[in-house]
């Protein structure tokens, strides 16, 4: 074989192995983001339909009050599953950086939740909160006869279920991210702050906290995404109930979309979503990819 042709082969056969994987990265992701967000335009409802109406499904869509609903309902869950993660996240991490012992047992132990998905997460803590045979009847059982605990079937207090769900899921995940950042910090930094006297909480709060901003920033990007895409939790936990206290955007698409025949509305539902994490997504990309000025 000759040397060029050996060279041609070495070119071209790395190019050829990741080209199917490509194509199918082309085709079905970006392939149907455009296309759901040309139907959005268009007037379609059981069948796609390629009538242009301009943004009329959009004003339609801020029209309606389960959008609206559904969309207040992520803000919620989102301030508090995030805010939530990210507190428990960082004390547990922090326990941990202390050199505890049997750390790798309880590590695993944190970890555990984020190895099931979603759907067995929402299951689980279905019928754990389920009046009549989880934690309301377990602790009645005990004596405490006026204990009341059914925010599941409370309109008004179910939202919070999915998020106690969601917690319990996704911080263990929170905690990893933030030891490894608490692992790579600089030993020698916080020496020399022990040495002028500084002590252990005020060597965490004003030095290595601090320090561990990108972190944060990848911890609240990923809980976003997890928040944004709340469709089986939800649906397992709650089904979007009692009535549509627990609707989310994403269960508001699906439905729309698939069962009420209204394809130009969850085209356009789905779109909204989609700029959603593009509005997190892309100041995450600059600030990581941007190149340092030079002088």
């Amino acid at each position: 074989m000759s040397v060029s042709r050996k060279k041609g082969i070495d070119y071209w056969l790395p190019k050829l192995v990741v080209s199917p994987t490509l194509v199918i990265a082309l085709v079905f992701f970006y392939g149907f983001v455009l296309w759901t967000t040309f139907i959005s335009f268009t007037n379609s409802s059981f069948l796609p339909s390629y009538d242009f109406v301009g943004f009329d499904q959009y004003v339609r869509l801020f029209m309606n009050p389960r959008w609206l609903n559904a969309m207040w309902n992520l803000v919620v869950f989102g301030v508090l599953f995030i805010g939530i993660c990210m507190v428990v996240g960082l004390v547990m991490a922090i326990l941990l950086d202390q050199n505890i012992r049997a750390e790798g047992a309880i590590r695993t132990i944190y970890l555990y939740p984020m190895a099931l998905s979603f759907i067995v997460t929402g299951t689980v803590w279905k019928w754990l909160l389920n009046p009549t045979v989880g934690i309301e009847k377990f602790v009645i059982s005990l004596g405490w006869d006026s204990f009341i605990f059914d925010w599941i079937i409370d309109p008004d207090m179910a939202i919070y279920t999915v998020v106690i769900a969601g917690v319990w899921q996704a911080s263990g995940f929170v905690m990893a991210i933030f030891l490894a950042g608490l692992r790579g910090i600089d030993t020698s930094i916080i020496k020399a702050a022990q040495l002028d006297g500084a002590n252990l909480f005020a060597v965490y709060t004003r030095i290595i906290i601090p320090s561990m901003r990108p972190v944060f920033f990848s911890a609240f990007i990923m809980l976003a995404h997890i928040a944004i895409k709340s469709f089986d939790l939800v649906i397992a936990l709650t089904g979007g109930g009692p009535g549509n206290s627990t609707d989310v955007p994403a269960i508001f698409m699906y439905q729309f979309s698939f069962q009420r025949g209204q394809l130009g509305i969850g085209a356009a539902s789905a779109v909204i979503m989609l700029m959603t994490v593009l509005a997190i997504l892309v100041p995450y990309l600059y600030s990581e990819l941007r190149t340092p000025k030079n002088g």
